[in-house]
């Protein structure tokens, strides 16, 4: 009887792993697609053959090379450096038990349901001021903030359980509190953190409004900006649009199935924490 009742729970994830990948998967199609061929067959139907010009001309339009090389490293600088942010505040309010721990905790919920939009103009007068406007530097900075406010309440749940017993044997053999977070919590709390990494770095790839504020020179946008800005100007026709569209999700995905693992192993620790 237990395992018929798995079919119905196996048939519905199916379904929707179905659902999932299939409008991946007609975008690919259609990338591969000539303009004449979506004309006359349409969105569905199979490609009778390679048409990589669609792709080839939106690489070179928006120098896509470029975009890529400022998405990754916009996207990896805020995953390491809000991961770090939200392992030092998390160790201060989770394990070090500072006065007021509810209320900071309130606080960082609030940072990070506070909408975008509410930031755009304060980080554009600042950006300004301090001459970081129009650079990458000024949207990391922005968006290790952003992360580390919704890493540093998740971090501070898992640390909030962290056996005490174990930073006491630790402060015992004499290690001190960086010794304690670096040696100890770090290591044991790796899993979390692989996850944290993994969203923040996906979560940020994605961003475009205040990339597209902040980010004015072609030689700094980012891939989903790049998108937007050249969706908007109407020069593209539909096989140039699903090309843009897959190379855009393509890095992502990438990056996504190479770390699925750690996110896997984040996930099933956490449930066994």
């Amino acid at each position: 009887m237990r395992a018929l009742r798995r079919y119905p729970v196996l048939a519905a994830l199916i379904v929707a792993a179905v659902l999932m990948v299939l409008p991946f998967l007609v975008v690919a199609l259609n990338a591969v697609k000539s303009p004449a061929e979506y004309s006359a067959n349409g969105p569905l139907s199979l490609p009778k053959g390679l048409y990589l010009d669609g792709i080839a001309d939106f690489w070179e339009r928006v120098d896509f090379g470029q975009k890529l090389i400022n998405s990754v490293l916009i996207s990896g600088s805020v995953a390491i450096g809000a991961a770090v942010l939200s392992v030092l505040n998390a160790y201060a309010i989770g394990i070090g038990r500072v006065k007021g721990r509810p209320w900071v905790l309130a606080f960082f919920v609030l940072a990070n349901m506070l909408p975008q939009e509410a930031l755009v103009y304060p980080v554009y007068y600042l950006s300004k001021e301090v001459g970081l406007y129009d650079t990458r530097l000024s949207v990391i900075l922005v968006f290790i903030v952003i992360q580390a406010a919704f890493g540093t309440y998740l971090f501070s749940s898992v640390l909030g359980a962290f056996p005490r017993e174990i930073v006491e044997a630790a402060r015992i053999d004499g290690a001190n509190k960086w010794q304690v977070l670096w040696r100890v919590v770090v290591p044991v709390s790796r899993p979390t953190i692989g996850v944290l990494l993994v969203f923040f770095f996906i979560w940020t790839w994605n961003e475009f409004l205040l990339p597209l504020v902040m980010l004015i020179s072609n030689d700094n946008q980012t891939v989903s900006v790049a998108l937007g800005v050249l969706q908007g100007q109407r020069l593209m026709d539909a096989t140039m649009t699903n090309a843009a569209a897959l190379l855009g999700v393509v890095p992502a995905v990438i990056f996504f199935l190479i770390f699925q693992r750690t996110l896997t192993r984040g996930i099933a620790a956490g449930a066994v924490k």
